[in-house]
C-alpha cells in the first residue's frame, strides 16, 4: 500500500533533493569527505535544513551526527555552512535554498570533532578576553532605569541579542590569520557594554578589545550573515569611535601640561599605539584640537553610518491571493534585497498569511513571536498561533491568548494589486 506522502512524491520529483554532507571520523586515518543522500521532501516551504538532517540520521545514516537543542533559533547549536553560507539549520528552509543540490560541511575556523560538530572551545575563550561579563560602577539597591526609547538603549539596540552561534567567526576572513583578533562576536558583546552606563570596566575592556578593533577589514561579512539580524561590523565601528572621542576628549579637559601628557600617554599605551592611533596623535600635536574634531566628524560619519542607516520600506510579492483560502493559515517565504548604505544582502522572511473565515479580507502576520522573536507556527488542531519555545499562543486574530508575550502578534502593511499579494518590508 502506497501511502499518501509516497503518491505525492513520485506525482512532483521536484520534492527529491540531493543532500551533500560532509563527514569526518576522528578515529580513522582518512581525512574529510562529503557523502552524497537522495532525500525526498514532502513540502519545502515547511522542511528545514534541521529536519532534513533528521531525516537522513533515521533513515539512512544513524552515524552522522550534528548540534541541534532548542528547534526555534534561540540556542545557537545547529550553526553549520550550507550552500555556501553560514546559517541556523534550524531556521533555514530547503524552499529558501533555490540551487539544485544542497550542501552541508561544519563552520569554518572551528576544529572538527566529527562530521558538522565543532570544538567552539576557540571561540569561547576569545570571548572570554573580551571581559564579557557586567560590572557595576556602584552598588543601587533599585534597578537601573533605562528607558526603551532611550539613546543608550538604541544604541545597544538588538547586539544584546547575541546566541553565540559562531557564525560570523566562521565568516571572518581575519580570525584565522590574526591569533589576537577577538572576533566579532566578542567584540560585539564588548560593545554593548562599554556603551552601557553602569558599567565599571570600561578602561581594561577597551584596553583588551581595541587593539582587535583595527584588524577588521569592514567586510561585512559578519553582518550579512548573522541570524539574528545584528551587525558586528556596527559594534566595531562604535569601539573604534568611542576611543577616538575619548583621547580627544582628553585633549579637551583644562589641566596642566604634565596632566594632559600623562593623560594622553596613558590613552596611547592603552592601545599600544596602532597605525591609526599614531595618525591621531600626529593630528592632534600638529594641527590642533579643532582641526581633530573636524576629522574625527569625517572618520566617525564615514565609519559608522553606512552600517546604521535605516533601509527603506519596499513592497514584495507574497504570492496569488487565490492561493489563499478563507479559515486557513498559509505560511510562506518571502526572498528580497536589502539595502543598508553602501551594503546589499538578500533577506528570506516568513510571513503568515490569514483569510479570514466569513470575511473578504486578509491578515498577514510576522511569524516571529513578540516575546523573544522565536518562530511561530500556526496548530490547525488547536487553532491557535504557538511558539514552542517559551509556551506563548496568539489567537487567530493575533491576540494573545497564554503564555509570556506582551503584545499580539506584529502584523505587516499589504495590499493586493492584478490578483497578487504584497507586503511590505525593511
Amino acid at each position: 500500500m502506497i501511502s499518501k506522502e509516497e503518491q505525492i512524491l513520485n506525482k512532483d520529483p521536484g520534492n527529491k533533493k540531493i543532500v551533500k554532507v560532509f563527514r569526518y571520523d576522528p578515529t580513522g586515518t582518512a581525512e574529510g569527505h562529503f557523502d552524497r543522500f537522495e532525500v525526498n521532501i514532502h513540502d519545502q516551504n515547511l522542511t528545514t535544513i534541521l529536519d532534513l538532517l533528521l531525516k537522513i540520521q533515521k533513515e539512512q545514516d544513524p552515524s552522522l551526527s550534528f548540534r541541534y537543542a532548542c528547534r526555534v533559533s534561540m540556542c545557537g547549536s545547529c550553526a553549520m555552512v550550507i550552500n555556501g553560507r553560514e546559517r541556523l539549520a534550524c531556521k533555514t528552509v530547503v524552499g529558501s535554498l533555490k540551487d539544485k543540490e544542497i550542501t552541508i560541511r561544519p563552520l569554518n575556523h572551528f576544529p572538527v570533532i566529527k562530521d558538522l560538530v565543532v570544538d567552539m572551545e576557540p571561540f569561547f575563550k576569545k570571548y572570554k578576553d573580551a571581559i564579557p561579563f557586567f560590572e557595576p560602577a556602584k552598588q543601587d539597591l533599585e534597578p537601573a532605569r533605562i528607558p526603551p526609547h532611550s539613546k543608550e538603549r538604541q544604541d545597544i539596540g538588538l547586539s544584546t541579542e547575541c546566541i553565540a552561534c559562531g557564525c560570523c567567526v566562521s565568516s571572518c576572513t581575519m580570525v584565522h590569520s590574526h591569533e589576537s583578533y577577538c572576533g566579532p562576536a566578542a567584540l560585539n558583546r564588548a560593545f554593548t557594554l562599554l556603551a552601557d552606563s553602569r558599567d565599571a570596566l570600561k578602561e581594561k575592556r577597551m584596553a583588551c578589545v581595541l587593539d582587535g578593533c583595527y584588524l577588521c577589514r569592514t567586510e561585512f561579512n559578519c553582518t550579512e550573515l548573522c541570524p539574528k539580524q545584528i551587525s558586528p561590523t556596527r559594534a566595531i565601528k562604535y569601539i573604534q569611535r568611542k576611543a577616538l572621542s575619548d583621547i580627544l576628549g582628553h585633549s579637551r579637559k583644562k589641566s596642566s601640561p604634565i596632566e594632559t601628557e600623562a593623560k594622553e600617554q596613558k590613552a596611547l599605551e592603552m592601545v599600544q599605539e596602532p597605525l591609526r592611533r599614531r595618525f591621531l596623535k600626529h593630528v592632534l600635536y600638529t594641527l590642533g584640537t579643532g582641526t581633530a574634531f573636524a576629522l574625527a566628524g569625517v572618520l566617525a560619519v564615514a565609519g559608522i553610518s553606512p552600517a546604521t542607516r535605516k533601509s527603506k520600506t519596499q513592497w514584495i510579492r507574497v504570492g496569488n491571493v487565490n492561493e489563499f483560502k478563507q479559515a486557513k493559515v498559509s505560511t510562506v517565504n518571502v526572498r528580497y534585497r536589502v539595502k543598508e548604505g553602501f551594503y546589499e544582502t538578500m533577506k528570506t522572511t516568513s510571513v503568515l498569511v490569514v483569510h479570514r473565515p466569513n470575511e473578504n479580507r486578509m491578515t498577514v502576520y510576522n511569524s516571529r513571536c513578540t516575546h523573544l522573536g522565536c518562530t511561530v507556527r500556526w496548530d490547525e488542531g488547536k487553532q491557535l498561533f504557538l511558539c514552542a519555545c517559551h509556551g506563548g499562543a496568539f489567537n487567530l486574530d493575533g491576540s494573545v491568548k497564554a503564555g509570556p508575550p506582551s503584545r499580539p502578534l506584529d502584523r505587516y502593511a499589504f495590499k493586493v494589486k492584478n490578483d497578487s499579494l504584497f507586503v511590505e518590508v525593511v
